[in-house]
């Protein structure tokens, strides 16, 4: 391993190509902002629209993007959630609604997920993909393949874990840009 440069841009001695290709992939979200911030722009309703009669709106994908992130990060690293720490529970209005990850909503709670305005979440979610590449940059190779829940079968390793945070949150993130671009909802 020689110097690499990673895919958000800064040179790191040594870094490995598993861990190079894991940071450029959980920095999509954060790309994805401003995409977002332009259709919320467009289509201020459709933040909470529940297009199709479905449960979950764009404010819910960008709060349930950004909890995911977030508790999952703080309980691999160690550190607080952003949730927390940086008062998004008062700033977004959502306080103890916001407080839960969103697996299991039932209809009414995913409901319950309404904002004021997208910036706090979206702020949130910068700030949680922030924590997550953080936390990827203090990682090495053989820490990937660490087993860190062994209640799976096959048990499931720090690195299938970070895979797992990543493809959920593009997921959720293709899902409210999807939305935004109803025309219906311009």
């Amino acid at each position: 391993m020689g110097t690499r440069r990673s895919g958000w841009g800064r040179t790191v001695p040594g870094m490995s190509i598993a861990l190079d290709l894991l940071i450029d992939a959980a920095s999509r979200p954060r790309e994805a902002l401003d995409t977002l911030r332009q259709g919320i722009a467009a289509a201020p309703r459709a933040l909470d629209a529940h297009p199709g009669g479905h449960d979950n709106s764009v404010a819910w994908l960008l709060w349930h993007t950004g909890r995911e992130i977030d508790v999952q990060v703080a309980d691999l690293s160690g550190q607080p959630e952003r949730w927390d720490g940086g008062g998004f529970a008062e700033r977004t209005g959502l306080g103890e609604a916001g407080a839960g990850i969103g697996y299991g909503h039932t209809p009414e709670q995913a409901r319950a997920i309404t904002v004021r305005a997208a910036e706090p979440l979206l702020e949130y979610l910068d700030a949680a993909v922030g924590s997550l590449l953080e936390y990827l940059g203090t990682l090495t190779e053989a820490d990937l393949t660490a087993v860190i829940d062994e209640a799976w079968d096959p048990p499931v390793t720090r690195g299938a874990r970070l895979v797992s945070i990543i493809d959920d949150a593009a997921k959720h993130i293709g899902q409210a840009a999807y939305v935004l671009g109803m025309p219906e909802l311009r």
